[in-house]
């Protein structure tokens, strides 16, 4: 069947996002059984109403692949959703099946095809969205079911009706970017996926998703930075920056990932309480740009965190693959954000077993596993995909891939990339439950995985946690303090941070205040200038909060000083005594605050009083005998 865009009457424009169009106006395949018995008058009466009227019905949604899958999932639902439709998780109970495909690697696709094999014999009316359709849209398993492009996620709620009304509907063909303002229904709602384009600009020749995803198409900046700032208001903790490829972003319309990142970063609320993850980049379109995304990572708003995919450490593969860099200019990238990002994190993908793959190929992506110890690793075998150059290359024998999986596999589990992290004091944000039920998950400013117990009230805010233990694949915390994420700044501290939005580092030098992650700050060139390291700032910040809760709450204080300085003594084994008196003794004149010296004042007048009374009726005494 053609394309629901060939069959639009009139001029040919479709559509405003979230309009319904007319049953006169969409093109559709009628599916008619000429064996179905007519109802008679009485049987149309007692045909339940829910299933008659659009959008009563319940929808159960599936969702394979990436991010951009998952953001494009939480659109389809928001639109349902608003025009009235049930979400449910479970597809039994469902009216209708919708499920968002991905064409990555073939274990992703057997799912989908397994799914709607059993819709089919549920007899589930289905939509199939996403990658596959896109991409091949006359694959044997999606006859008989209505398919939704990756450009027309806002016209789903018309796909819907009419599949539910027995119609076949095929949305295919655009020329333009869905808004990104359209209703969402977030999976997790303290998450923002945030597609920042669609499509690239590579040509590698394993890869389906560009058969569907197409050609580079950027947002503009304007229009993502406005919805970063509508999520924050929506109560949004993490915004996570999605793409086939970050790195390439803006060359189709004239800007760079750099201007849009500081265009992000000056929306992020400056106490610190929303984070931002920069999505996956290949190598090639951010070598001339790591100085640059290497001051925005070093941002207290930004996780210091990226996903760069290397794929082999061979040099060959990587011309077979027509990846379109070398190992060295990605050991470049590594370097160079290792080395001016403070606890920087790198993530990175390996396909083992690639077409031409030799044992020494093989060995030089393990060595440079090894050199780098990576802490996450996406390992996959290759699989053949239809359509794309590597499919008709000559295949290395499927168990020497699985063999090799396996190898790589074992060197990377090895690795123990969280030692050291034990008793260390980490601020973190908090957006998830774990899979356990029993822990709530954290990231780091290096956004290393911490699970703490603790209560489901604490999703969404940020605490200071102590780590307990580490694992392999995350750590362990206790709370040590829950973060006020209002913002309540005294006056001294607005001085400090001088702006209401946390902005980009100007200084690019590796001491910038402004690479701090425990307290927000201000990163113009004024309030950078003053100080030459983060520990300054973080201690200038430290002393005017503290100075501002004295004021308010003297009690509370009081106690907290007490209690801290009781901790310290336990954990740095400070003995009792003189040892104990000398130390206070030496630390008094540099440490105490206003209050402090007030206290001290006072206790010394009402000795002074105390002594002056007694002096005086002693003498009284004395004069009376």
């Amino acid at each position: 069947m053609e394309d629901i865009e060939d069959l639009l009457i009139g001029n040919g424009s479709g559509s405003p996002p979230g309009f319904r169009l007319p049953l006169n106006a969409v093109g559709v395949n009628l599916k008619k059984n000429k064996n179905k018995p007519k109802l008679h008058a009485k049987q149309l009466s007692e045909t339940p109403i829910s299933s008659k009227i659009p959008g009563t019905q319940t929808i159960y949604i599936k969702t394979f692949g990436c991010s951009h899958n998952q953001s494009d999932s939480e659109y389809m639902a928001g639109q349902l959703s608003s025009f009235g439709y049930s979400l449910s998780d479970s597809p039994e109970e469902a009216d209708l099946w919708l499920i968002n495909t991905c064409t990555v690697k073939s274990p992703s696709q057997s799912a989908m095809d397994t799914l709607i094999s059993k819709g089919k014999s549920a007899k589930k009316p289905l939509v199939v969205a996403g990658c596959v359709p896109q991409g091949s849209r006359n694959v044997k398993e999606l006859e008989g079911v209505s398919i939704v492009g990756v450009q027309q996620i806002d016209r789903v709620v018309e796909v819907v009706e009419e599949t539910l009304k027995g119609h076949e509907v095929r949305l295919l063909n655009r020329k333009t970017l869905p808004a990104l303002d359209l209703p969402k229904v977030r999976k997790n709602k303290f998450v923002e996926i945030l597609p920042i384009n669609v499509g690239c600009l590579g040509a590698c020749t394993y890869c389906k998703t560009k058969h569907a995803r197409g050609h580079l198409g950027s947002y503009t900046v304007d229009s993502l930075a406005g919805r970063v700032k509508t999520v924050i208001d929506d109560g949004v903790k993490e915004i996570w920056l999605s793409s086939e490829d970050t790195g390439a972003y803006g060359r189709d319309i004239g800007v760079n990932l750099p201007i849009l990142l500081n265009a992000i970063v000056a929306e992020l609320p400056s106490d610190g309480s929303t984070m931002l993850r920069i999505g996956m980049t290949n190598p090639p379109f951010i070598l001339e740009h790591l100085k640059e995304i290497a001051e925005v990572l070093r941002h207290p708003c930004v996780y210091s965190f990226l996903h760069v995919p290397v794929q082999s450490g061979s040099d060959a593969i990587l011309t077979a693959m027509n990846r379109e860099y070398t190992v060295n200019e990605f050991r470049t990238v590594v370097d160079t954000l290792t080395e001016l990002v403070p606890g920087m994190q790198i993530a990175t993908d390996i396909i083992c077993g690639f077409p031409g793959e030799t044992d020494k190929d093989f060995s030089q992506t393990v060595n440079l596993i090894k050199a780098y110890k990576f802490a996450q690793v996406h390992i996959s075998q290759f699989y053949p995909r239809p359509g794309t150059p590597a499919a008709r290359m000559k295949k290395v024998p499927s168990n020497i891939v699985k063999q090799r999986s396996r190898e790589l596999t074992s060197v990377f589990e090895a690795f123990t990339p969280y030692n050291g992290m034990e008793g260390r004091v980490e601020r973190i944000w908090i957006t998830d439950i774990a899979t356990d039920g029993i822990h709530l998950v954290g990231h780091t400013k290096a956004y290393v995985q911490v699970l703490i117990v603790a209560q489901e009230s604490m999703l969404g805010t940020s605490a200071i946690v102590k780590i307990t233990s580490v694992g392999r694949w995350s750590v362990f915390g206790e709370v040590i303090e829950t973060l006020n994420q209002i913002n309540q700044k005294s006056k001294s501290v607005e001085k400090i941070l001088s702006e209401e939005k946390c902005s980009p580092c100007s200084d690019p030098c590796d001491s910038c205040a402004c690479s701090g992650e425990s307290e927000p700050c201000a990163c113009g060139p004024e309030s950078c200038g003053g100080q030459s390291t983060l520990e300054q700032s973080d201690v200038l910040q430290n002393e005017v909060l503290q100075e501002d809760q004295n004021r308010r709450n003297l009690i509370g204080w009081l106690l907290r000083k007490r209690k801290n300085q009781a901790q310290k003594m336990v954990e740095n084994g400070i003995a009792s005594g003189s040892q104990k008196k000398q130390e206070w003794a030496k630390r008094a004149p540099e440490e105490w605050g206003v209050v402090d010296r007030a206290l001290l004042g006072g206790l010394i007048v009402s000795v002074f009083t105390t002594v002056a009374l007694l002096i005086h009726l002693g003498f009284k005494t004395m004069s009376s005998k």
